[in-house]
Order: C-alpha cells, then structure tokens, then sequence
C-alpha cells in the first residue's frame, strides 16, 4: 500500500524540523511526505530543500500565497498531487513517535477513516525543546511520565498502547474531537467527497470536522488510533477565532443535510 503523510504548515520552521526529524527516524518509511504551505517565508522552504537530500524518503514542497488561512486549498492541491493509496493529515507543529505511520499502515482498514489523539506540551517546554534539540520522538514512556509529573505536558495516558479491537470500531459515526492534525484515510474516500472544502477560507476553524461529517455522509466510518498513535502536539499560540461564528453556521447547515460533497473542493487540481 502507497501511503503518503501530508504536513500543514505556516511559518514555523523550527517545529518543522523537529517533525521531520522524527519522520527521519520511522520504523516504517515506505511512504512520502508533502509539505503543504500555507504562505510561510523562505525559510520554510530553505529547511524543505536542505532536507530533501538526506530524507529517507520522497519529500516535496507546495507553497502558495500567504491570504489568510487557507489550510483546506494547500491540503487539497497536496493530495490531487499524490498518487498515495492511503493518506494521513497531520500538521507541522506535531512530531510523530517512531511507529507513528506503521500504527496508521497497520490500522488502515477499508470502509473506515482513522483518528488518533494528541498530547500537548507546555510553552516553556515546547521552548526547549526547540532550542535545545531534544529528540522528544525516542523518549520512553517513563521519559513522558516523568514530563506529565512535572506539568511539561497535559496528558499520559494516551500513550498507553492497546492492541486493534473492535473497541476501536466502537463509535462508527463519530465527528467530534477529531482532527486533520491526527487523520488518516484512502484517497479514494477522499477523492469521492471532493477533498477539504475551501469555502472555509480566510477565517480559522472546523474545515477538519467539514470533511470528517461529509465522509460519515458517504458511508466511511470512524475507527479509533487512540492508544496506538498518538503526536506530540508543540506549543502554540491561538489562532485568530474571529471568523469562528461563520465557520460553525457553515458546519450547522452540513449536519442538517445529507450532502457528502465538498462545492469547492480538489476536483479543481486534478
């Protein structure tokens, strides 16, 4: 199975870097990986360029013009851009632990669409992590535990690991909570709901749960990576909520129909 990681990102390289030297370090790297950029500086790019000559894998760079936030329009030119059977979103503040795509590999299930959880770290910790270089990705779960007793991250128990089961199948029509920072589908479901909707422009929010409850209304399920693949989730802070309003009515107006398709979607690119 060809899979691809596609990585949201804006203007912060140094998270980048800590991410793709996790990506760097994976059990599994029988895929590629798509930085999709949402407008960041050249020194995204730089960083990009620097690394396509030692990464392990195919690594490649989409950048468009910096007009707001316009995460679902760089998703969707990534993924019209991958030939990947399988597809996992994250985004470029997340590093990944090293079994992170093998759990998603491992997992994929057809008929289903993935979702795994996240754990938080601190802003003083996320700050030393950066400047220090500290390789968080190879850290033990006594390593973790001992982070969580300090308050450096909001949660442990997510790393506890739990083999597949039919408890991950538990809750097929689930939307809430889940998030493209930890997200992983066949293209071809993807493909059959138009991608991400762009109408989500401009204003921060939702597009993730868009595409989540339209995959739902074509007939993908959810399935739980919750304890089998969890990132470790750099500190940031919030993004700018004003739009926020705009965004729930939009999603409001989708749970209420039963369309599955996204009006402005990756159709446009492929």
């Amino acid at each position: 199975m060809r899979l691809a990681v596609i990585v949201a990102t804006y203007n912060r390289p140094d998270a980048l870097a800590a991410l793709l030297d996790a990506y760097e370090e994976q059990t599994d790297r029988a895929f590629e990986i798509i930085i999709a950029d949402d407008g960041s500086a050249d020194d995204v790019r730089g960083l990009v360029e620097s690394r396509i000559r030692r990464a392990p894998f195919p690594l490649s760079h989409l950048w468009q013009e910096d007009r707001g936030f316009r995460a679902a329009k760089i998703r969707n030119r990534a993924l019209a851009a991958t030939r990947a059977e399988y597809v996992i979103f994250t985004d470029g503040d997340c590093v990944p632990p090293p079994d992170f795509v093998a759990q998603h590999r491992r997992l994929a299930e057809r008929g289903y669409f993935l979702s795994g959880n996240r754990v938080l770290l601190g802003p003083g910790f996320t700050e030393r992590v950066l400047r220090q270089g500290i390789p968080v990705h190879r850290w033990t779960r006594t390593q973790w535990f001992a982070a969580w007793l300090r308050r450096d991250v909001n949660r442990f128990v997510p790393l506890l690991r739990l083999p597949d089961g039919a408890f991950r199948r538990s809750r097929p029509g689930r939307w809430e909570g889940v998030k493209t920072c930890n997200f992983s589908a066949w293209r071809s479901d993807l493909l059959a709901v138009n991608g991400l909707d762009e109408t989500y422009a401009g204003k921060w929010g939702l597009e993730d749960s868009d595409l989540v409850i339209r995959l739902l209304h074509a007939g993908v399920k959810h399935k739980s990576a919750r304890f089998a693949a969890p990132v470790f989730h750099l500190w940031h802070r919030e993004s700018d909520h004003s739009g926020f309003a705009e965004n729930q009515r939009l999603l409001a107006k989708l749970i209420a129909s039963p369309r599955s398709r996204a009006p402005l979607g990756v159709d446009r690119y492929l």
